[in-house]
């Protein structure tokens, strides 16, 4: 009897401690959680910034006809101290934070842009034309927030070691194997469209751009991990994933920037950030649960709740991005109805005399 008492006591001792670590555990997890948002947060805030300063600059560098190079001037160069301070963010971002919580946070860029873009315009324009062309982007902002609070409320908790054996172990496992094979596959089978067939659609090459983008978020988490560890003092940098893993990031990261370069000389850019984000957000989202394992243990509700905030904050890029002002295309400051009364008086000579100048006035008049 004495030894059921002692047993029982025992037990009643040990359920309040292990139920205070699992709670501790947690309050851990979610405070990487928010470290890593806010991290990613600034970033693509800091990015947004000062993408938009040096377009400014370039734009003041055109209007006033100043005869200095764009990298001379201290805005430019604000602008780039910028850009790296707010991709650095990200990167570190990724060291704290599960894969799937950092991705869709690069909607804020595009929030802070349509910001910045109806903060800084400088066109007149009338109410009506106010309600037709923002109302929309101001809903798709509202949107985008609202989906990038449910995202961080209801992200996963998978707060992993980045460490060589933890990042070999999921880089040889058969759920990564089976994913990289169906992506080769694909990958390979819309080059080969892409290249061969000419099929120069926007979902062939963002599709393209997107199986590049999510082994590029991979292999920047393990870099990043890895790096925050050897910091931290667990040198990782001795192991031979580490440099396999920043190869593969570098590679890709340039191969991914080709194709989003081809994709701006054929579609407009609004067209590009909106069907971009999707595709890359779902993607690197699939990869980063195969090779991180991120919604392991996590309940139904959380996951709903997380895809919800993901279709959220995708119907607001899309709006934000849907009536944005498209470029004006280039037109000639000198038309044939300024050309000077000589030019038209020898041009219909020349018709009269000989049909042999025809094709030398017509190179004239496409060079005029």
């Amino acid at each position: 009897m004495d030894g059921a008492q002692r047993a029982g006591l025992q037990l009643q001792q040990l359920l309040p401690t292990s139920s205070a670590s699992s709670a501790s555990e947690t309050s851990f997890s979610y405070k990487e959680n928010l470290i890593g948002a806010l991290l990613a947060i600034f970033g693509h805030l800091v990015v947004s910034i000062a993408l938009n300063l040096q377009k400014y600059c370039h734009i003041r560098l055109a209007g006033t006809k100043d005869p200095r190079a764009y990298f001379k001037t201290k805005t430019w160069w604000l602008g780039l101290f910028l850009m790296l301070l707010g991709e650095l963010g990200v990167f570190a971002s990724y060291a704290f934070a599960p894969l799937s919580l950092i991705v869709p946070l690069s909607a804020v860029s595009m929030i802070a842009s349509a910001i910045i873009g109806v903060i800084f315009i400088k066109e007149k324009w009338r109410p009506k034309d106010f309600l037709r062309r923002y109302v929309l982007s101001f809903v798709g902002c509202g949107l985008a927030i609202v989906g990038t609070y449910l995202l961080v409320t209801f992200a996963p908790n998978s707060h992993e070691k980045m460490t060589a054996e933890n990042i070999t172990r999921h880089l040889v496992s058969w759920p990564f194997l089976l994913y990289t094979l169906v992506a080769i596959v694909l990958f390979c089978l819309l080059l080969y469209f892409y290249k061969e067939k000419s099929a120069n659609s926007v979902l062939v090459i963002l599709l393209l751009v997107a199986l590049l983008g999510s082994m590029t978020v991979v292999t920047v988490k393990a870099v990043a991990g890895m790096l925050v560890l050897s910091i931290q003092g667990n040198l990782q940098l001795d192991y031979p994933i580490f440099y396999v893993m920043f190869v593969c990031m570098v590679a890709t990261a340039i191969y991914q920037a080709a194709f989003l370069s081809q994709a701006s000389q054929i579609y407009d850019s609004s067209l590009i950030a909106s069907v971009g984000y999707i595709l890359s957000t779902t993607v690197a989202i699939t990869a980063g649960a195969v090779f991180y394992l991120d919604f392991i243990g996590e309940d139904v509700l959380h996951i709903c709740m997380f895809a919800l905030g993901c279709l959220i904050a995708f119907l607001g890029v899309f709006l934000i991005t849907r009536n944005r002002k498209k470029a004006i295309p280039f037109e000639p400051y000198i038309s044939m109805d300024a050309m000077p009364d000589w030019y038209h008086h020898s041009r219909q000579l020349l018709l009269k005399r000989s049909s042999k100048f025809k094709n030398l006035l017509r190179v004239s008049d496409w060079l005029y």
